[in-house]
């Protein structure tokens, strides 16, 4: 009997559900269909089994994160908009009991100033940025690879 895969969230914050049609120079041409397969295919192949979810509302990205904590199970968070201001989201982040990548398409310190800061990352394991749809590849890696 093989071993069962384990689980990932794969969270996604305000606006990504708009990939495809949302500033595509920015973003690219792929939607949020594709990068929920993208996903899922990764994570079949490093023995990870991919919940991928998108949500525009922080209460629910804090029940997802919440969700996450209590069953040790690791994260690949794009906070989205929610990265540059969100302190609820950090204290739910703080609260990670495995690990947890912030993810970002662009490379939001190539973009405009508000975009700089994050108040996720020092709670973070690490960050993956300016990939395109290739950073959620990366982060995944990464988070098969701390937690083999």
């Amino acid at each position: 009997m093989s071993d069962p895969m384990r689980p990932v969230y794969v969270l996604n914050g305000p606006n990504l559900g708009r990939l495809g049609t949302r500033e595509p120079d920015v973003y690219g041409a792929e939607t949020f269909a594709d990068l929920a397969a993208l996903c899922r295919e990764t994570g079949r192949e490093l023995g990870l089994s991919v919940d991928v979810r998108q949500t525009d509302d922080e209460a629910e990205m804090l029940g997802w994160l919440h969700e996450a904590a209590d069953g040790r199970i690791p994260v690949v968070l794009n906070p989205a908009a929610f990265t540059h201001y969100s302190y609820a989201l950090r204290d739910a982040i703080a609260q990670r009991t495995a690990p947890l990548v912030e993810v970002h398409i662009s490379n939001p310190a190539a973009r405009e100033e508000f975009r700089h800061t994050s108040v996720v990352a020092a709670v973070a394991t690490g960050t993956i940025a300016g990939f395109g749809l290739r950073s959620y590849v990366l982060a995944l890696r990464a988070i098969a690879e701390t937690t083999s």
